[in-house]
């Protein structure tokens, strides 16, 4: 009696749980199977919707990049799945993508997941909505202007020369990922938030660096605000963020404007004072640390991919010499070197083709999120109203067929210019619809002047060689990329 009292009690110990969780497991599968719009006869994507609740949240944050490529394997371009809280379908290539970017507002709405509008705030850019969107767009695009770009040209290149400087002044290898962080975060303060030069001196910046990287780290998570989860930290590093970004509010406001050029952050406050209404703070807050996080992090991801590509591809770093060279900017003399403009900047075409290149196969944000505003079909597969839809950039690239050689980074695929139907979805590093990038032009130029800086000052070499990257939230080397530094000779 008393040995099948053992043998039931193990049994009920050992197995009972396993059929729950089975049992668990496909009660789930069919919820999210009745989640389909019964209407549509177009059936579901192909997929799987993972653990009850988590979803297959954390198969894709621990690694990101595998999950990816084994689901793109297995179901193709478009699949469905269950992230962060929410049944979604992930899709790629230029045919799907078109119908969803030009589908905003009409099949589908932008929608982050809960953790990002949470840290990010609902009246950020990102998070705004058809007219509100347009109005808040009009506004930031005034400090991208063709007359505010010409004031940060200058401005651009006395920073990024401090900083190739102190690289080439270092005795050991240089960490250059977080060293560009550095850099870009400088320059984005500076023209976004309108610092001067002697206050970011005196401003401890790079607490603020690291507060983004933790907000930016944990942007993505599920939506659990407990001590020490994702999010949790995210906002804590956002609360210290928004102060800082208070107090300049605040010194702006008692301030008379006398500049030739309005920075991001005095345009968003006039828009606020518009009216005679009460400024609002956090509005201004959540759209300041957005362009910050915009005007730094992804810039910053894609200078760390271009002085990567060039250090692995001396044939491109030679043709980039020589265009400079043609045009009278390769003379190594400080004195003599010629000042940019926004004009020389641009007739740079090779430079601009690396450029491109750069951002095809490394673009520095991996796509974006939508909402299904109502059940529409896709490639044959019904998207059912309130799923969430990702499109993604890095593999819609991955799998354009107008660039032959993928894998391969060959700059001189841009000197023919594509044809416009063709690329317009087959390429968008920048996003596109109604909502591309709004600082697209000012990253372009801003990115441009950091090739021509890094490539007449100085050579240099990946210690690691080619990196790792991680791919989420934005793209990264693993390593931070340790490079060794040292002055151009001036000899092509």
């Amino acid at each position: 009696m008393e040995t099948y009292t053992v043998v039931t009690s193990t049994l009920c110990t050992l197995i009972l749980p396993v059929i729950l969780f089975f049992l668990t497991l496909k009660l789930w599968n069919l919820y999210c199977s009745s989640l389909r719009d019964w209407s549509c006869k177009a059936p579901l994507p192909p997929g799987t919707m993972g653990l009850p609740f988590f979803g297959e949240t954390m198969q894709m944050l621990l690694n990101r990049k595998r999950f990816l490529e084994a689901k793109r394997r297995k179901y193709g371009r478009i699949y469905k799945t269950h992230l962060f809280g929410n049944p979604t379908v992930r899709v790629l290539g230029a045919d799907n993508v078109r119908q969803i970017l030009l589908g905003e507002h009409r099949l589908v709405s932008v929608r982050w997941p809960a953790s990002v509008g949470t840290i990010l705030g609902s009246r950020c850019l990102s998070n705004l909505h058809e007219a509100e969107h347009k109005e808040m767009k009009r506004v930031i695009m005034q400090a991208f202007s063709r007359e505010a770009m010409e004031t940060y040209v200058p401005l651009i290149e006395d920073e990024v020369r401090g900083a190739i400087s102190s690289w080439l002044e270092s005795d050991s290898s240089v960490l250059v990922y977080p060293a560009i962080k550095r850099l870009m975060f400088r320059i984005a303060m500076r023209i976004l938030l309108g610092f001067e030069t002697q206050e970011m001196e005196n401003t401890l910046d790079q607490p603020l660096v690291d507060a983004f990287e933790e907000m930016i780290k944990n942007l993505f998570s599920l939506p659990i605000d407990i001590p020490f989860s994702g999010l949790y930290r995210g906002l804590r590093a956002r609360n210290k963020i928004h102060a800082k970004i208070e107090e300049t509010i605040k010194e702006k406001m008692v301030k008379v404007h006398r500049g030739a050029w309005k920075d991001a952050l005095q345009l968003l406050i006039e828009h606020s004072l518009k009216g005679g209404k009460p400024v609002d703070l956090q509005a201004i807050k959540e759209s300041a640390t957005e362009l910050l996080f915009g005007g730094h992090g992804t810039t910053a991801s894609t200078a760390t991919s271009l002085l990567t590509f060039l250090a692995l591809h001396k044939e491109v770093l030679t043709k980039v010499r020589r265009e400079l060279e043609s045009n009278g900017l390769l003379c190594i003399k400080p004195k003599e070197q010629k000042y940019l403009t926004v004009d020389t900047v641009q007739k740079l075409d090779y430079i601009g083709c690396v450029l491109k290149e750069t951002l095809r196969l490394n673009p520095p944000v991996p796509g974006g999120f939508r909402i299904a505003l109502k059940t529409f079909t896709l490639n044959g597969y019904q998207i059912p109203k309130g799923w969430n839809v990702i499109y993604s950039i890095a593999d819609t690239h991955s799998v354009a067929d107008i660039f032959p050689n993928k894998e391969q980074f060959d700059p001189d695929r841009f000197l023919t210019p594509l044809p416009q139907d063709a690329s317009r979805f087959n390429y968008i590093p920048f996003g596109g619809g109604v909502r591309t990038c709004v600082g697209k032009e000012f990253a372009k130029i801003l990115l441009k002047i950091f090739i021509v800086e890094l490539c007449r000052h100085c050579d240099w070499e990946l210690v690691n060689g080619m990196p790792v990257m991680r791919n989420g939230p934005i793209a990264s080397p693993a390593d931070d990329l340790p490079t060794r530094f040292k002055p151009f000779n001036g000899v092509i």
